[in-house]
């Protein structure tokens, strides 16, 4: 075989593979051990890329409590009626057949960081010589005066794939005809920060064809929000006079529900409601907390690997992450995983780890193929994951290049859940 430079590169990356197999941190085991708390773009892609590099020379389990797991990215096109549902879902079998990984569909439920132990809520303990956890986000309780998550069947919140989404979507179908949409939106840093907003443009998408009269009220505590330009404008091109944004400087903030009444107060302004999606303040996933890796709300990391400050052999991906300057998103917790399992790989096997990078881009669908998008490029620094530089789409665009950039989005789609679970 004629050597060229791909090939040798290539060969080079498996001969140091190979050489780095020796497993030389797996102490009183014939192999190290990563466990991998979530199954979802932080998670399941370090689990991948961790089983998928080593070769076998590291044991990987994953702990996900789901045999399916639906993105909560595009689930908006869900509620908008251009995606189906069963399009969201995306199972483990191939990372178990393909790659040997150990997939567990269990609660982590404690971390004995002593004993380098993950217990599960069935009972078993799972030993590690590197945890990485990637549990998405939890909400804060009483963020919103008078909701709980005791409340999600009445008023959902539909911020995690799968059926709070469907049961959403069933609300909105069965609204009255003229009748009220409500959204509180969340406090900042929350997962996904245009997704509120995509949202709003999804269910006036879905009303505008179903029910045409019926109104949406979104209360804001924020002064502005991501992409927010963009998103006013095509909310004037595509559904005038049907959606009512009220942000902090008119009372936003101040919002107190009632789900046996199905009304809303906002700057104690009462109105009658049919369908009301809860989206509160969050926090990282309930499992960094009890594994004593937060300060606040969520777990502050090292730049150059996504390792705890708290503890060296814990790493905290995606969106329960204190990271720095990216937003809280699928694409990130995909490029903060590919960061973490390089520099587990090597610090476990002594394979070569390459300078942290990261990349972001957040896209949205404001109507049909009249897509927008925001992104960013990322480095290490002591501090924290520091923004480069960055783009965003302009006002005004054609709807040529909107089509294009919703395009775009379906094939970023494809390519990162081939990345996490192919």
């Amino acid at each position: 075989m004629k050597l060229n430079r791909r090939i040798f590169l290539g060969s080079g990356a498996a001969a140091a593979a190979s050489l780095s197999a020796p497993a030389l941190l797996a102490e009183g085991h014939d192999k190290p051990r990563v466990v991998v708390v979530g199954g979802g773009a932080g998670g399941a892609t370090a689990a991948r890329y961790i089983a998928k590099d080593s070769k076998g020379a590291i044991n990987v389990t994953l702990i996900e409590p789901s045999r399916t797991y639906f993105t909560c990215f595009f689930s908006n096109l869900y509620l908008g009626g251009i995606k189906e549902i069963d399009d969201l879902g995306h199972t483990y079998g191939t990372l178990a057949a393909k790659y040997g990984i150990n997939v567990v569909h269990d609660w982590a439920v404690d971390v004995d960081r002593e004993a380098k132990t993950v217990i599960l809520a069935g009972g078993a303990s799972l030993p590690y010589d590197k945890l990485i956890l990637s549990p998405g986000i939890d909400f804060v309780d009483g963020a919103v005066d008078g909701w709980s998550l005791a409340a999600q069947n009445a008023m959902p919140h539909a911020y995690e794939g799968g059926s709070q989404t469907e049961l959403l979507k069933a609300q909105i179908a069965g609204m009255p005809e003229g009748g009220t949409f409500a959204m509180v939106a969340p406090p900042n840093p929350f997962r996904c920060p245009p997704g509120p907003y995509e949202r709003i443009s999804m269910v006036a998408h879905a009303l505008k064809a179903m029910n045409p009269t019926a109104k949406i009220i979104v209360a804001d505590p924020k002064p502005k929000f991501s992409k927010m330009s963009l998103f006013q404008e095509g909310w004037l091109t595509h559904y005038p006079g049907m959606i009512d944004w009220i942000g902090e400087d008119f009372g936003g903030g101040n919002v107190s529900l009632d789900p046996d009444a199905m009304t809303i107060t906002i700057d104690d302004e009462t109105t009658n409601i049919d369908v009301c999606n809860v989206i509160p303040a969050m926090k990282a996933g309930r499992i960094a907390e009890i594994a004593g890796v937060t300060d606040g709300n969520w777990a502050p990391i090292n730049a150059t690997d996504m390792s705890s400050k708290a503890d060296p052999d814990i790493y905290v991906l995606g969106d329960s992450a204190d990271q720095g300057d990216m937003p809280k998103s699928g694409f990130a917790a995909n490029s903060q995983a590919k960061v973490c399992a390089n520099a587990v790989r090597g610090a476990l096997t002594g394979s070569r780890v390459f300078p942290a990078k990261f990349t972001n881009t957040c896209w949205s669908l404001i109507d049909t193929d009249d897509g927008v998008k925001v992104g960013a490029t990322y480095e290490a620094t002591d501090e924290k994951i520091a923004k480069v530089d960055g783009f965003i789409s302009a006002t005004g665009e054609s709807a040529d290049l909107r089509k294009a950039t919703y395009e775009e989005s379906e094939g970023w789609y494809a390519g990162i859940t081939a990345d996490m679970f192919s």
